[in-house]
Formats: C-alpha cells, structure tokens, sequence
C-alpha cells in the first residue's frame, strides 16, 4: 500500500522506488499483487511515467487514510512504550509567552519523558533555513512559509514547498513612534511614513520582511536611521526619539500606555504565527509528537 502511495504521488515507479530505497522490480511486483487483489487497474503508463485509473484514484483516498491510521496506531504505541527519544531542537523566536513555549516544553515532557529539548532562539527568517541545514528538528515562524528561502531538496519538486507548515494564529503589527510625534505621523499614509526615520531590522526579521514588500510594491524606499536586531532594543530607540518601529499589538498598546508611545493609525500589518519543518521529516515520531502537542497547545482542528 505504501507503494501504491508512493507511485501515485511521484507519477513515475522509478522515483518511488528511490523514495522507499527498494528496487524497481519490487515497486512493480507489488504494484501487481496489490491489482490482482483487489480486481482493479491502478495505473496507466504514459510516455513520462505512470498516471492513476479513476479505480487507482479512488482508491488513493482510502490507502492514504489507511496509512494515516496506521502511522497514528504506530506513534501511539511507540508513546506509550517510551520509544520517542532522543533530542528534538527547536527553534524559538519573539518572547516565550507569546509563542506558549513552556507550555510546549511541559507537554513534552509530560508526554516523552525520555525526549529532550534544545533550544534556539533568534530571528524568525532563519528557521527555514536552519531547517535546511539539519541544525534544528522543528521551529517558530512568523509570516508565510514561502517567505523562507527557495531551496528544495532533491525530493522535492519545484512546485513544492520543502517545508511541513502549521499556521497557530493570526495577530497585528503596529506603527509605534515615539512620545510626541502625534503630529508628525497623524494622516499619514504608508507612502508617507516611509519617509520619516524608521529603525530598521536584519533581512531575516519578519519586521524587515513585511516592510520591504510593503514599501517595494508601493515603490518608496524605507527610511532607515539605524538597523537593531532585538525588539527591546528597537524599542528603547523608539522611547529615545529615534524614529518609526514595527511592534506587536499588545506590546505597543502596552508602550503606549506605560511610556506614551504613539501607535500610528491605520499603519497595521496582519501576521501569521505559525510552526514549521522539513516536509521530507514527517512521520517521525519525535517530529509528529511535536505536532500533535502544537496542536493540542493551540487548540486547532485536525
């Protein structure tokens, strides 16, 4: 059934084969015990590969929910003997309250008692890429995952996203600017605040991010006085007069009530939080058990 799977997915028995790291004989040896039970053409063969019968179609559905259920028996069995092991890196960004991190951790524990965690802070834009480059199992995202860079593997097609993507929540960032500058940013448009000094971010902040692709599709060009790469630090430069900052909604209503930060009107950008890995890692235990716990966390459907 995994074969059957397989070869429908990649459309080419050759490639299933290297996917499942068996033989193309055997690829098609069960490909015709798997036709001769059930009494049904699976495939037709094209000039490129092969291509599902409507039969082989229809039946998909019903082996991908048959195998689903077969990973969900095997990874609760394997919880409930203690097999998930080992160490799960995580790549963490904004603060940890924000994110439900120790919420996270305990249910790991709970959980996989015999599962450690490591952690690694830093800029949302680099999880994808130490996802890439094996340094961290699952992390933190904000934004789109195609922000993350363009660079498949050698499994993946083009077409794909490399990544396995779970949007948690949906939140704002805010225009704050500092104490008394009600009249310089009151009226102003997007166009018009590119103008005033801005404290600018690392290309890998989602801050640098979201406003690079806001002021290049209006067609201006950021005012950037100083580039920080940590929030209290951009922060304390908005409170010091500096200039303009991006800031989560609830951090700048906060400011603007503590140190009387001015929060811009009409300057909002909504933000996915979501929790991101390699699609070529799903269906191991420690990366599904992540998953499951996320979206237990964040009480998301199925």
């Amino acid at each position: 059934m995994q074969s059957f799977v397989t070869v429908a997915r990649e459309s080419n028995v050759s490639r299933a084969a290297e996917r499942l790291h068996l033989t193309q004989p055997a690829i098609s040896l069960q490909l015709k015990r798997l036709s001769a039970e059930t009494g049904l053409k699976l495939f037709n063969r094209t000039s490129r590969g092969v291509e599902l019968t409507r039969d082989g179609a229809a039946l998909l559905i019903k082996a991908e929910q048959v195998l689903a259920a077969l990973e969900d028996f095997r990874q609760t069995a394997n919880r409930m003997t203690g097999t998930v092991r080992g160490t799960l890196h995580v790549g963490t960004v904004i603060d940890p309250d924000f994110i439900r991190l120790g919420q996270f951790l305990r249910a790991v524990a709970q959980t996989a008692p015999d599962l450690q965690t490591q952690l690694a802070h830093g800029m949302s834009g680099d999880v994808p890429v130490r996802l890439l480059r094996g340094e961290i199992d699952v992390g933190y995202f904000l934004g789109d995952p195609e922000d993350g860079p363009p660079a498949p593997g050698p499994e993946t097609a083009l077409s794909e996203s490399p990544f396995q993507y779970r949007a948690l929540t949906r939140f704002k960032y805010r225009v704050v600017a500092p104490a008394g500058w009600e009249q310089r940013t009151a009226g102003r448009d997007w166009k018009a605040l590119a103008e005033l000094p801005w404290i600018g971010t690392p290309p890998a902040s989602v801050h640098n991010r979201l406003l690079s692709r806001l002021f290049s599709d209006l067609g201006v060009t950021q005012n950037r006085v100083a580039v920080v790469d940590q929030e209290p630090s951009m922060l304390a430069m908005v409170r010091s007069g500096g200039g303009l900052s991006l800031c989560r909604e609830s951090v700048a209503l906060n400011e603007k009530q503590i140190h009387g930060l001015v929060v811009v009107d009409h300057a909002e950008i909504e933000v996915k939080l979501g929790f991101l890995t390699l699609a070529s890692r799903k269906g191991e235990p420690a990366i599904d058990l992540a998953f499951e716990l996320i979206r237990k966390i964040w009480s998301l459907s199925d």
